[in-house]
């Protein structure tokens, strides 16, 4: 479980294909000096990986073809920033809000509106996630915990404070760009209790983001 709230930026070293998936390479200077160890979860981008190897500088993950397959992983390049969190312990501050690190689907920035340091995105809504995403409720976004601001049948709003901007990758990003999605837990609960149906994964995750 995470909370939403990046602890630092890492760096891909390496994403080494196999017959079965993927290993992932990636540098972290780890802020408060204390490494993981092996078998730890870490979220990266949003998506839950567990430390299989660990360095003096870093961490590598096995990317399952699952993973791979739900995921913009395939996509990484070496050298490309990555969002960071360490698994939330018991007793530690909530200070987002609840995040698994299971990535429901893929959405794409619309458009960005800059506003004095501060920003507006309009998103792509995909048609399996819209009854888990409501105004003033929560999303990850690569792992960022994000208020929704405005939403509508096939997009949704956030607001970006000059904090996010400066310390996570959302503040690299360009419309057009994809991200990974997460929707608030209690929400996919309430959807599953009210029988809200979701296409198959991935329809639900390229299947609206064609058009625009």
């Amino acid at each position: 479980m995470f909370t939403g709230l990046i602890e630092c930026l890492g760096t891909v070293r390496d994403l080494r294909r196999s017959s079965t998936g993927a290993s992932l390479d990636v540098h972290v200077a780890w802020p408060d000096g204390q490494a993981p160890s092996i078998g730890d979860s870490i979220a990266v981008n949003g998506a839950c990986l567990t430390a299989a190897a660990l360095s003096h500088d870093g961490f590598a993950a096995d990317l399952s073809p699952e993973t791979l397959g739900r995921t913009l992983f395939s996509e990484l390049r070496v050298t490309a920033a990555v969002n960071i969190e360490r698994a939330l312990r018991l007793g530690d501050r909530l200070g987002g809000h609840l995040v698994q690190g299971h990535v429901d689907g893929v959405t794409r920035i619309l458009s960005i509106s800059p506003r004095a340091g501060f920003a507006r995105w309009k998103l792509a809504l995909p048609a399996d996630l819209r009854s888990e995403v409501a105004r003033k409720g929560s999303v990850a976004l690569d792992g960022v915990s994000l208020t929704v601001a405005d939403i509508a049948d096939d997009w949704f709003e956030v607001a970006l404070i000059p904090q996010t901007l400066e310390t996570t990758t959302l503040g690299r990003m360009d419309a057009g760009g994809r991200l990974h999605l997460e929707t608030d837990v209690l929400a996919k609960y309430v959807a599953r209790r009210l029988g809200s149906p979701r296409p198959s994964a991935m329809e639900s995750m390229f299947g609206d983001l064609g058009a625009g």
